[in-house]
């Protein structure tokens, strides 16, 4: 069976291995019946059209390839795949990685720096993906966290350009969707700092939301995601955005 989702022709996802994601990511298994269905016939779509690569040797199985097709198509469940059109790749690492950074600030002075990396979603290009952190989704699921759903975020906010936490929109939409997002953001990032900085409650979405407004839309929609109920009522106003942007039919 190894290998049947590389055929270009929509095959459906076999039982077994269905039943399999769905054991290890109760997230995904709580979902309504008829989210089920949808998700199980978006994420075989979302195969026959993406191209997984190993790296460094890593050799993508059918169970690794079903349990990121299903995390990856949970953002686009009411809006579709053409949202993910514009790339084709998704590199899948063992662990998370080391990239070297550099930036050139105001006054032209170059500044160095490595940065550990889980995953990573470029313009336009591939989405890379640690391994073990889309295996530790179903535990992590308790915190809000989802590597999978946090990247394809990303690429639905970078549809315009770069990540700026709010995805392409109508114009009479967008001032309300930045206004919201913006006021939760500036209220999120006081209490991250009053946390780290002055022994406060730590928060419990991931304090790497309150590095940018585009990081605080992909953490607070993996949250979102993956833990509806915590989610909510911590951000229940971004809770009823995020209802009128991905469920638009509900």
């Amino acid at each position: 069976m190894f290998g049947w989702w590389r055929r270009r022709a929509t095959r459906p996802i076999p039982e077994p291995l269905w039943q399999d994601v769905l054991s290890a990511y109760p997230f995904l298994r709580e979902r309504p019946q008829a989210e089920l269905a949808r998700l199980r016939e978006l994420a075989a779509r979302f195969l026959q059209d993406k191209e997984f690569h190993g790296a460094q040797g890593l050799a993508i199985t059918d169970a690794m390839a079903v349990a990121i097709a299903a995390q990856a198509v949970l953002p686009v469940l009411h809006l579709g795949l053409d949202w993910y059109d514009d790339f084709v790749g998704i590199v899948v690492h063992a662990d998370q990685v080391v990239a070297r950074r550099t930036s050139q600030d105001e006054v032209g002075v170059v500044h160095e720096w490595e940065e550990v990396l889980a995953g990573e979603a470029m313009e336009r290009g591939p989405v890379m993906l640690s391994w073990q952190d889309v295996q530790q989704a179903g535990e992590a699921a308790a915190q809000g966290y989802n590597v999978v759903v946090h990247e394809f975020i990303h690429k639905i906010d970078m549809r315009d350009g770069q990540p700026d936490g709010c995805p392409p929109m109508p114009a009479r939409l967008r001032k309300a969707w930045r206004s919201a997002m913006q006021a939760e953001y500036e209220r999120f990032r006081e209490q991250v700092v009053i946390a780290e900085r002055f022994g406060g409650e730590p928060t419990w979405l991931d304090p790497y939301g309150a590095e940018n407004i585009g990081e605080f839309f992909a953490v607070a929609g993996e949250a979102y995601f993956v833990n509806r109920s915590a989610f909510g009522a911590g951000f229940p106003a971004l809770l009823a955005l995020f209802d009128g942007f991905f469920q638009p039919a509900a």
